[in-house]
């Protein structure tokens, strides 16, 4: 893919100096310790509903001792929980969906195109096609490795039931508690 069709030129994308930082990105996104899969954001334009960010990949990430052995290659699931992250980050920043929390809401015509491995930097990039506040938000995506296309493809995010998902969970510790008193 020539760089002129990716969401945002590669040169505008400045690594020493993040627009949003680790800390920044927690206040917008819950993941936390081995699921946060965003090292920054670098580049946002609303008027164009565009982001951009990038994941660091480290060679002590949780997978690469499984995945696969003596040839750590990042699975494709943790690229497409990357790009989710990012999605989230500029939605919930700019309050276009509403929510309260933005859950991963499916995935369509994901093309993985070369592997992503320890050490090298994944640059990821959105561009909103939607966004219905209260209902979801469906982005197109890349990423980049070098000058390279690794991945692409287009996902929605919709707004996650927080205090119905908690009740349930509460409701599941006390059964489970009940169920373990009895034996």
């Amino acid at each position: 893919m020539p760089k002129a069709d990716f969401f945002v030129d590669l040169a505008l994308l400045d690594f020493d100096n993040p627009i949003a930082d680790l800390e920044t990105i927690r206040q917008y996104n819950p993941q936390r310790h081995e699921m946060e899969h965003l090292t920054g954001i670098l580049y946002e334009d609303t008027e164009r509903l565009v982001c951009a960010g990038y994941k660091q990949v480290s060679h002590d990430e949780f997978w690469c001792r499984g995945h696969m052995p003596g040839m750590p290659v990042m699975p494709g699931v943790i690229q497409l929980e990357a790009v989710a992250q990012l999605s989230s980050f500029f939605a919930q920043k700019n309050d276009l969906l509403g929510a309260e929390m933005v859950g991963f809401g499916g995935v369509d015509g994901a093309r993985f195109r070369d592997v992503v491995v320890p050490g090298d930097r994944l640059v990821l990039m959105i561009q909103l096609t939607k966004a219905r506040r209260n209902r979801m938000i469906v982005a197109n995506f890349q990423g980049v490795v070098g000058e390279k296309l690794v991945v692409d493809g287009s996902l929605i995010g919709i707004p996650l039931p927080v205090q119905a998902v908690k009740d349930h969970l509460q409701k599941r510790a006390i059964a489970n508690s009940s169920a373990n008193a009895t034996e």
